[in-house]
């Protein structure tokens, strides 16, 4: 068996909290938690669309719940959340030396939806930061399974300079692990970066609807109070920015439709991200005819 529930916590009316042991992320016990839509029920004859949240970097599964409004948001919508755990530095990408974060994201995770929870075939993905560049990267590895991808501040290539370094920086200091790991030497071993770039791989997003969304700053914008600290994070938004572009013209190449959102100041944070959730919502329950 690939996934082993340890726990089944009920959090709330909607809300519970898997405990997990996956073969695909060897040797750790993860959280899964799942909203469920009104009306759920453990014996119906039907089956729930199925919409998957992924945390950034240095966050964990309960960052939805935990910094915005999704269970209000989600709560007259007849369809099934999943937020898995990505690790801490985890990646979103099967690393060539270590955890299969992909396989366990895209296939376990669903065969467990589907087999416990009763999840169907109509799926969407989306993510912030980090886990919004694991969305795009799920769609384009598995054409079809999802029909909508929402990446909210996320890097959609992680071959430029800027995001080579802070990729593997923050692999490094934040999972206290090697991050060469994951994809090995850049340039030297530049087909394992390649396999896992949105921008290379956009052509295989035909027929996914997208909607990304990202600051050009990362300066203090209208959701930040005037006292706010300054974060070593905000440089983040700028350096995503700067993948944007590229990324835009190239499924303007491939004639790939998609809307965007990208404004000018604004803090990598949850503040704008719970904005640009409300901005994703309608477009991913379409998709998924919720």
């Amino acid at each position: 068996m690939s996934v082993e529930v340890l726990d089944d916590e009920r959090a709330g009316e909607r809300l519970r909290i898997l405990t997990v042991r996956a073969d695909s992320v060897p040797g750790e016990e993860l959280r899964v938690q799942v909203l469920l839509p009104r009306g759920w029920s453990p014996n119906a004859s039907r089956t729930w669309p199925l919409v998957t949240l992924h945390h950034g970097g240095l966050d964990d599964c309960t960052s939805w719940t935990r910094c915005t409004d999704l269970e209000r948001l989600s709560r007259d919508d007849d369809v099934l959340i999943v937020m898995p755990d990505g690790g801490r530095a985890g990646g979103y990408t099967n690393w060539r030396r270590g955890p299969q974060w992909q396989t366990f994201h895209v296939r376990d995770v669903y065969r467990l939806m589907r087999d416990r929870y009763r999840a169907g075939s109509a799926r969407a993905v989306a993510g912030v930061s980090g886990g919004g560049y694991g969305a795009l990267l799920s769609a384009a590895l598995a054409p079809g399974a999802f029909r909508a991808v929402a990446a909210l501040s996320a890097p959609c290539s992680i071959r430029t300079p800027v995001t080579m370094v802070g990729l593997l920086a923050a692999t490094g200091l934040a999972g206290r692990v090697n991050p060469l790991r994951m994809w090995g030497l850049p340039i030297v071993q530049d087909r394992h970066w390649r396999a896992s770039d949105p921008l290379y791989l956009a052509p295989r997003l035909r027929g996914t609807r997208l909607h990304l969304s990202a600051g050009l700053t990362g300066r203090p914008g209208p959701l930040d109070p005037p006292d706010a600290p300054w974060s070593p994070a905000n440089l983040a938004e700028p350096a995503v920015r700067s993948t944007v572009g590229p990324f835009l013209r190239r499924l303007r190449a491939h004639r790939i439709p998609y809307t965007t959102h990208l404004y000018r100041d604004g803090t990598h944070s949850w503040p704008y991200w719970e904005r640009e959730l409300h901005r994703a919502w309608p477009l991913l329950m379409r998709s998924v005819s919720a």
